[in-house]
């Protein structure tokens, strides 16, 4: 008997990864998934969002602090609920959906979940321009480590309208401020 069709998917709450969260659902229903598909030909999605401590788990054992720890898991798990009731608004998605927070670096926990070589590993794009600066982006480590098919979902035109929006208005913002000469903050 053949092994579900297991859809992996990382979410941060982005809009790029509520449409790679979306997607994975559609490739879940087209494999085979629904509200019926149990066990030999049903498909599922493993909705995951990983976390790691501020810091990075290095910063966390040189002076480990329980009470930030408990804060910043409680704080996945609600982002990780708030994007799938951002994604579904309390709608059944029609294929079986499991959502899990994971401690770790986010390439790492997406490609240990998604193992066999019968998944599907659905991601959204990178992030913004500063954020790849960091670190290498998470797409890109999965596309060349993965056991597993790797669908990167481009970015959602609304994110690009945003970024653009975003990017204008704070630039035109700090011209007008510059070049009026008037002051931001402080005594006048």
């Amino acid at each position: 008997m053949a092994e579900p069709v297991r859809v992996v998917v990382g979410v941060s709450g982005s809009l790029g990864s509520l449409a790679a969260l979306h997607r994975a659902v559609a490739e879940a229903r087209r494999a085979g998934g629904g509200a019926s598909g149990g066990a030999g030909g049903g498909a599922e999605v493993l909705v995951l969002h990983a976390w790691e401590p501020p810091g990075g788990e290095f910063g966390h054992r040189r002076s480990p602090c329980p009470p930030l720890l408990s804060a910043v898991r409680a704080a996945a798990e609600e982002r990780l609920a708030g994007a799938l009731a951002e994604a579904f608004g309390g709608a059944d998605p029609g294929v079986p959906v499991t959502a899990r927070t994971v401690r770790g670096e986010p390439a790492a926990v997406l490609l240990a979940a998604a193992d066999r070589p019968g998944d599907l590993l659905v991601l959204g794009p990178s992030g913004p321009w500063w954020h790849r600066g960091l670190r290498r982006p998470v797409p890109t480590r999965c596309v060349r480590a993965a056991r597993c098919p790797v669908l990167v979902v481009p970015r959602p035109e609304l994110a690009l309208v945003l970024d653009g929006l975003s990017g204008r208005g704070v630039d035109a913002e700090l011209r007008g401020l510059v070049g009026s000469g008037r002051r931001t903050g402080g005594r006048g």
